[in-house]
């Protein structure tokens, strides 16, 4: 089995830990037992690996086939922050759905500014954009959807609290748009299942550019976000893993006091899901 999908797996089994809660939500129907496995729990707890690493944050993961939800740090996950650069999985639906781009394929002229990114001083598709976290290029891509049209979307996609203030090309960097590791789990899981007010052209185009990963029995999606701008600066990884029996929706949030704390963000997922590069 490759590393990364033990590994999760690992964590949905994840039980009484220090600093961890279990949530099983009421069942609505019949859900099924399918892709759970008998896999030891990790030695290692949360609380030791966020202490390892000297960061404050929190852990959310909704295990889809059985409906429950495993938190670390309860309160802190239902606290609303800017979600940076998370952001563009909904820029991006709300991008194609308005058609200022068409897909993600369609070229977004560079504007000949010099970035410290070499990526980023260069024309940008939609994919190599999001791959890459190119603010420049969501930012045009905002501008062009217009405040009207991106309070509309943001508001019939019920993401975070619904503020984008009144910059149209920063809010979500340095703006009044919060939401919390909570959300942005809900949020995944209705992307994941066709049920955003989005086309499922769009939504499928979006999952596509989300992949971050692929394995013979897993693919991995999702985006990283780091809100620099305002103090203290906020790190973020959401996203889902794809098995072949069950789906895995997760967010981190962490406190970046240093530099080094911006590779906390996958340092700290890697080590509770017990995932070792080689």
């Amino acid at each position: 089995m490759n590393k990364l999908l033990y590994a999760f797996l690992i964590f949905v089994c994840f039980g009484s830990v220090v600093g961890f809660t279990q949530e099983v939500k009421p069942a609505s129907g019949s859900v099924s037992s399918a892709g759970s496995a008998a896999i030891p729990l990790p030695e290692i707890a949360f609380q030791k690996v966020f202490a390892e690493l000297h960061v404050k944050g929190t852990f959310v993961l909704y295990d889809l086939n059985n409906d429950s939800y495993s938190v670390y740090d309860k309160e802190r996950a239902e606290k609303a922050f800017l979600p940076a650069s998370t952001f563009k999985i909904l820029n991006s639906l709300i991008a194609l759905e308005t058609k200022v781009i068409k897909d993600q394929c369609e070229t977004i002229e560079w504007d000949r500014r010099t970035w410290r990114f070499d990526e980023w001083n260069q024309d940008q598709t939609l994919q190599t954009a999001f791959r890459n976290s190119v603010v420049w290029a969501y930012q045009e891509l905002a501008r062009r959807i217009g405040k009207k049209q991106m309070q509309y979307w943001v508001d019939k996609a019920d993401y975070g609290n619904r503020n984008i203030s009144d910059q149209i090309d920063t809010f979500w960097l340095e703006g009044e748009l919060l939401i919390s590791a909570r959300q942005q789990v809900e949020f995944l899981e209705k992307l994941y299942k066709n049920q955003l007010p989005f086309s499922k052209r769009n939504m499928d185009i979006v999952k596509e550019i989300m992949m971050i990963e692929q394995g013979g029995t897993y693919i991995l999606r999702g985006k990283t976000g780091w809100a620099a701008r305002v103090s203290p600066q906020i790190g973020w990884f959401v996203g889902w893993l794809e098995t072949p029996n069950n789906v895995y929706f997760f967010a981190l949030n962490i406190d970046i006091v240093n530099r080094k704390d911006v590779n906390a963000r996958i340092d700290i997922a890697k080590r509770v899901l017990q995932v070792h590069d080689k």
